[in-house]
């Protein structure tokens, strides 16, 4: 609990920090005279609110859901490589994602759609079906072995990049521009309204997870296990991936692939915390959210006036930290 109040306090800190951070210096006293009348003459501040405000709570969201759909891959799969991205989830929802933006202008019919809700839907279905294609590739003998999971996400991540690369050679100048939005990561479309069309998707696996916790401790212990201590196993871990497919959909459609979040956080804080997931859930949850809003201000401010997308700060972090953590536990990826 102490660890937990700790997170929530830097988040905070964090935040209020992000919120200061920019070619805008706007006092904290402007900022909350602009929240209680955004009719005020604080023209900065609305500014400030408008535009940097949903960025930093995306940041936060994001992050979170991402830490926390490792998280629970970790679990289910019992090996602390398994992570989104390197499954090909990520990639696949920003493969669905690409189709729809390059296709519109092919398919005209496409354009029956709820412009709102074209790309969070194909963003959805192309991490449904990567990670329904994932799994299926894993089974041995009933059970997903992670060497074969692993190599499956790198066929995957693999095909979704030469396809998001044809895509590129097909899409008009507007949709190419959109289109390295989706293979670097940003939070640069944040605005209020893609907050309030994503937040559904995004807070019911955040908040239903931890509720999970339970189970997903007995699943530590095997299928068998769990079996005996009341776990419906094969029910759960269909629940289990279909909130980690609409939680990752549910990201990528807004910010694009921003990879080993879902790898790093949940592994430093089990270290920190241990292994119980009532706690190492809402810990990770924070943990996440604090280190995509900390890489986000490093990506807005290590090169003004440029901005370097978020993903690639993620990916110098998070490359790294794979191969050690692959280093470690070479004795579980084993082929033979």
């Amino acid at each position: 609990m102490i660890v937990l109040g700790l997170l929530a306090l830097a988040l905070l800190l964090a935040g209020a920090g992000a919120l200061q951070l920019g070619p805008l210096n706007v006092s904290f006293q402007a900022l909350w005279s602009a929240l209680g009348d955004p009719s005020s003459s604080h023209h900065d501040a609305n500014a400030v609110i408008q535009l940097r405000l949903p960025r930093i709570l995306l940041a936060a969201l994001v992050g979170a859901v991402l830490a926390v759909a490792g998280c629970c891959m970790q679990a289910l799969f019992r090996n602390p490589l398994a992570e989104p991205g390197l499954v090909g989830l990520s990639s696949g929802a920003a493969l669905g994602a690409a189709l729809m933006l390059v296709a519109g202008s092919y398919w005209p019919a496409l354009e029956a759609l709820p412009a709102n809700l074209r790309i969070p839907l194909a963003a959805f279905s192309g991490a449904a079906l990567t990670a329904w294609v994932a799994v299926q590739l894993s089974l041995v003998d009933g059970q997903s072995r992670i060497a074969a999971l692993l190599l499956a996400g790198l066929a995957i991540n693999a095909i979704c990049g030469a396809g998001l690369g044809l895509l590129s050679v097909m899409a008009s100048d507007t949709a190419l521009r959109g289109l390295t939005f989706w293979l670097f990561g940003s939070l640069g479309k944040a605005d209020w309204a893609a907050i309030q069309l994503a937040s559904p998707a995004l807070l019911l696996p955040l908040l239903a997870l931890p509720w999970l916790g339970w189970r997903l401790n007995a699943l530590l212990l095997g299928e068998a296990p769990a079996r005996h201590l009341g776990v419906d196993v094969a029910l759960f871990k269909k629940l289990l991936l279909a909130m980690v497919v609409l939680a990752v959909g549910a990201a990528v459609s807004l910010t694009g692939i921003i990879g080993f979040v879902g790898l790093i956080v949940p592994h430093l804080i089990r270290l920190i915390i241990g292994p119980d997931h009532r706690m190492l859930l809402p810990a990770s949850a924070l943990s996440g959210a604090l280190l995509l809003l900390a890489a986000d201000s490093l990506a807005r401010s290590a090169l003004p006036p440029a901005e370097i997308p978020v993903g690639v700060i993620t990916a110098l972090i998070g490359g790294p930290f794979f191969l050690a953590l692959l280093l470690r536990n070479r004795d579980q990826v084993e082929l033979g």
